[in-house]
């Protein structure tokens, strides 16, 4: 059977394998931003108000207030982070999940095209984890 977790490169591998390099670059990436991302969703510290980037429309869906719903995101997201740490070639497809949720949310918002173009970017850079991890668990063989 086959583990869902994704164990660290080798420092071997790390000193001479960009493809070990970029991946774990990306890995820590994105274990590091989201859950930075899903604290501030409690703490503030980056925006002083994280709820005008919520659409009305999902607002209307999830109960409670619009801070109520930036903490689930924030739960969300840390576990997004955590996921991405131990098995990154399903925590990239989950945030890359996410991050497609959070384009289509800011182009409903309006006014936020420079942020979804940037998250777009990072969807592609999570897409692009996931499949680095699956060559690295497969220990980079190809069906090709």
């Amino acid at each position: 059977m086959t583990s869902i977790t994704t164990p660290l490169p080798r420092a071997a591998a790390l000193r001479s394998d960009p493809v070990a390099q970029a991946t774990l670059l990306l890995r820590i990436a994105f274990t590091v931003a989201p859950i930075l991302f899903g604290l501030d969703k409690f703490a503030n510290v980056l925006t002083d108000d994280w709820t005008r980037y919520l659409a009305p429309a999902f607002n209307d869906l999830i109960p409670g207030s619009a801070s109520d719903a930036m903490h689930i995101v924030g739960v969300i997201e840390i576990a997004a982070g955590l996921i991405v740490a131990v098995a990154p070639r399903y925590g990239g497809l989950l945030v890359a999940g996410w991050l497609a949720g959070i384009i289509i949310n800011l182009l409903i918002v309006g006014g936020y095209g420079d942020i979804a173009l940037r998250d777009f970017g990072l969807l592609i850079r999570a897409l692009a984890l996931s499949r680095l991890a699956m060559g690295s668990a497969s220990g980079g063989r190809s069906s090709v």
